[in-house]
């Protein structure tokens, strides 16, 4: 059964990708309740922008991608909605910037928590966005897709949520934001190490097709290890016993990281970025519930 066109749009969204959102945003929130700071109003426009940008980055992804000819009939994965002739460029192109423009009017409301220099980070948010897939350098075709994820889904999105309910930041804050931005980065690693032939025939040089299915395979594997070292480090440095209930996810980490281990073909890849997507989803909401339950 063919979709409506609501439902069209809800999948260009790519709901999947959403837990790299909304993560760094409950961490964020979560520290500030830790540091009995929690601002609701704040950290709730912080969702909301975060979720914006989300949404506009992938229109552009999606547009970008197919004027560019990454998006061939050869490529195993979700179905792009421009690529696929459901939704017209032109419209497409339209919608990315009406996102984004909702999102940076969002920011500007947080302004009246974090000061003018958040103007700053919305403009830089907005046009990383678009600079992910387009404009002259895009960063997703020349290998520093995997550092914007980790800067942007880490500190930035972090050290913003908690920089607005508290008026500071600092090292701590800082080093928990590398667990949401190194999860969110192996979302990135399980989509183009599914697509590598296909980017590499597209001149989309990701970091898989410049270094890689070896050197993907241990960027992912450190980063589940990472991930799970971070609230371990804090609950003995701490003494808070709450802070080890995202080593509930040890064995999922184990059982994912294998997975790049065996062959599998692209379709059965597909799977990778959705259960890597989940893991981030459970992490992030484990390392909030440890946080607010040691201050509770």
């Amino acid at each position: 059964m063919e979709k409506s066109r609501g439902g069209i749009w809800l999948e260009a969204t790519r709901p999947k990708t959403l837990p790299a959102a909304v993560a760094p945003v409950l961490i964020g929130s979560a520290l500030a309740w830790h540091d009995r700071a929690f601002d609701g109003m704040a950290a709730s426009l912080c969702l909301i922008f975060a979720v914006l940008i989300q949404f506009g980055t992938n229109f552009a992804n999606d547009y970008y991608d197919f004027v560019k000819g990454a998006d061939t009939a050869e490529r195993v994965g979700p179905r792009r909605a421009v690529a696929a002739g459901l939704i017209s460029p032109p419209v497409m192109f339209r919608a990315m910037f009406a996102i984004l423009a909702v999102a940076f009017a969002v920011g500007l409301c947080l302004v009246a928590w974090g000061g003018p220099w958040l103007i700053l980070i919305g403009v830089v948010s907005v046009v990383c966005a678009i600079a992910y897939t387009g404009g002259p350098y895009p960063l997703g075709y020349n290998g520093l897709g995997d550092v914007f994820v980790l800067v942007f889904f880490g500190p930035v999105a972090v050290g913003a949520t908690y920089f607005v309910q508290t008026g500071s930041w600092g090292l701590t804050q800082l080093i928990w934001a590398l667990a949401p931005g190194l999860l969110a980065a192996n979302i990135l690693v399980a989509n183009n190490y599914r697509d590598v032939e296909t980017d590499r025939a597209a001149g989309k040089r990701t970091t898989v097709v410049r270094f890689g299915r070896g050197f993907a395979r241990i960027q992912f594997k450190a980063s589940l290890g990472v991930s799970l070292l971070i609230p371990l480090v804090f609950s003995w440095h701490w003494r808070e016993a709450w802070l080890l209930l995202p080593g509930l996810l040890a064995l999922w980490a184990w059982r994912l990281s294998r997975r790049l281990d065996q062959k599998k073909s692209p379709a059965e890849l597909i799977l990778l970025l959705g259960d890597s997507a989940r893991f981030l989803a459970l992490y992030a909401l484990l390392c909030a519930a440890g946080l607010i339950l040691a201050r509770a």
